[in-house]
Order: structure tokens, then C-alpha cells, then sequence
């Protein structure tokens, strides 16, 4: 696989939106494990890009970084907004269980308060027939009264906790948008990073083939000059020996400031003069002088 496919591939690891995790949170009882997955899949998105990355490059390891950075933020944002929904559904499911409770406190007053209205209006009836009616009309003022009480306190109480999930509710849709931006600004820097691998990439094999070619023309250069080298080496020792059995080449200095310093040696060697090795050109051609006028002196003898 080449680096831009894994890199590409990491991305697709990633979920669609943050949104999907919420939703797997207020609808399924399986929202643990999709979290835990959604953050397995960024961690592998981080390995992959990682991956991806050719060792050495400073600018694509900082985009790789902001990368990584990118996705852990919007690992950390999708898990704000999962726990964000799992506290709506429970505010949700509170809510639910108040209105529920109050209906049946409801029932239970209306329950109590029509028995003790039958009571009252027994005993009534027991007294006279206007205290009945006195007392049916202050029993249902008083059953009113309560009922009226009462729905006002659950209204309250239902209000109350429908607020807290309707705020519940806003705030996990903020950080779900938040969770969004973030894996979209996560996409774009990989994405960028693997481009610029991509690039990096290409540069170093262009780079590669011009060093192979520059080293062949090297190489061949080279060839030539050990083959002109071991001509004109060739043509030194001869030189060397034929100056070596003529001395009347070498008696002026300047028919030995025309010879190369390699030349010089390979004549010094010829003659058998000491320390050649260690010696300048100008050295070289005083020793190769003294030799020859030495030799000189002793033919003319």
C-alpha cells in the first residue's frame, strides 16, 4: 500500500460525524461500546498517519502532529458529547418518571379527597340538609383548593425538569457540532499530511535518479581518467628511462619545470634519488639536476 492510500485509509477509519455516536447513546443500550469503538478507530487513524509519515521530514512530522493533535481533540469532543447525551437521556428519563409521579400523586389526592367528601357529606346529612349543602360546597372549595395546589407544584416540577433537558439537549448539540468541526479539521490536516508525504516522496526518488545518473557520469568520467592516467604513466616510465640514459635532457631547469610533479617522481625513482617522496617539485628537480651533473662528471672521467 503506498503512503497516501494508508493515510487515506486511517481517514476513512474515522466515524461520519459525531452525531452517529450520540444517536448511538440516547437510542441504544450499546453506547459504551460505541464510544470505546469510535476511539479505537482514532487510534488507529493516529497509527496509520503515522505510518504514513517518511522518517526525517520535520514538515511532515509537524503536519502528522497537528494531525494527530486534530483527531485527539476531536476524540475528546465526541466523547464530551456522548457523555453530554447520556446525561439528557437521563435528565429525559427524569423528567419522565416526575410527570409520572405526579399524575399519580394527582390520582391519590383526588382519591383522598373524594372520600373525605363523601364523609363530610354523610355527617351532613346526619346534621341537617343545609349543613350538607353548607359543607358539600366548603368540601368542594377545600377538594378544589388542593387540587389546584397540587397541579400547580407538579406543573412547576414538570416545567422545571423539562427545562434542565431542554438545556441538556442544547448543550449535547453544541458539542456534537463541536465534535463535527473537529474530525472535519482532523480530515483536512491529514489529508495535507499525506499530500505533502506524497510530494516529499516524489522529490526524494527525483532527487535519487539525479544523484544515480550524476554518480554514472561520475563513474565514467572516472574510467576515462584512470585510463588517460595509466597512459600517461606509461608514457612517464619511458620518459623516466630515456632521461635516465641521456642525461643532457635534464641540464637546464627549464625543460624540468615542463614535467608534471608525477613525472618528476618516476624520473627520481629511475635515477635512485632518496627521500623523493618527501620532497616539492622544485626539491625534485634540484636532485634530479645534482644526479645528472653527478653522472655527467663521471662519464666525463
Amino acid at each position: 500500500m503506498s503512503l497516501l492510500e494508508r493515510a487515506r485509509s486511517g481517514l476513512r477509519d474515522l466515524p461520519s460525524n459525531a452525531e452517529w455516536t450520540v444517536s448511538q447513546v440516547l437510542g441504544s443500550s450499546r453506547s459504551v461500546g460505541a464510544v470505546s469503538k469510535a476511539r479505537d478507530q482514532g487510534r488507529r487513524f493516529s497509527e496509520a498517519v503515522r505510518d504514513a509519515v517518511p522518517s526525517g521530514e520535520d514538515s511532515i512530522q509537524l503536519r502528522m502532529k497537528r494531525a494527530e493533535d486534530a483527531a485527539e481533540r476531536a476524540r475528546e469532543a465526541e466523547e464530551r458529547a456522548a457523555e453530554a447525551a447520556q446525561e439528557a437521556k437521563e435528565c429525559s428519563d427524569y423528567a419522565v418518571d416526575v410527570s409520572q409521579r405526579g399524575h399519580a400523586r394527582v390520582k391519590e389526592v383526588n382519591r383522598d379527597t373524594q372520600r373525605q367528601l363523601e364523609q363530610r357529606i354523610k355527617q351532613a346529612e346526619r346534621d341537617a340538609e343545609e349543613l350538607v349543602k353548607q359543607e358539600r360546597l366548603a368540601a368542594e372549595e377545600d377538594a378544589e383548593r388542593q387540587r389546584q395546589d397540587v397541579y400547580e407544584e407538579v406543573e412547576e416540577e414538570n416545567d422545571r425538569a423539562q427545562g434542565e433537558a431542554e438545556e441538556a439537549k442544547r448543550w449535547a448539540e453544541s458539542l456534537v457540532q463541536e465534535a463535527h468541526e473537529a474530525m472535519l479539521e482532523a480530515r483536512r490536516l491529514a489529508e495535507e499530511a499525506a499530500e505533502a508525504a506524497h510530494l516529499a516522496a516524489e522529490d526524494a526518488q527525483r532527487h535519487a535518479q539525479e544523484l544515480a545518473r550524476d554518480a554514472d557520469q561520475q563513474a565514467r568520467q572516472a574510467e576515462a581518467q584512470v585510463s588517460r592516467a595509466e597512459q600517461l604513466r606509461g608514457q612517464s616510465k619511458a620518459t623516466a628511462r630515456q632521461t635516465a640514459a641521456d642525461s643532457g635532457h635534464v641540464e637546464t631547469n627549464g625543460d624540468l619545470q615542463e614535467y608534471r610533479k608525477s613525472d618528476l617522481m618516476e624520473l627520481a625513482s629511475t635515477i635512485g634519488i632518496e627521500g623523493r617522496t618527501k620532497m616539492a617539485k622544485d626539491e625534485l628537480i634540484t636532485a634530479i639536476q645534482a644526479a645528472s651533473r653527478a653522472s655527467r662528471s663521471r662519464s666525463g672521467a
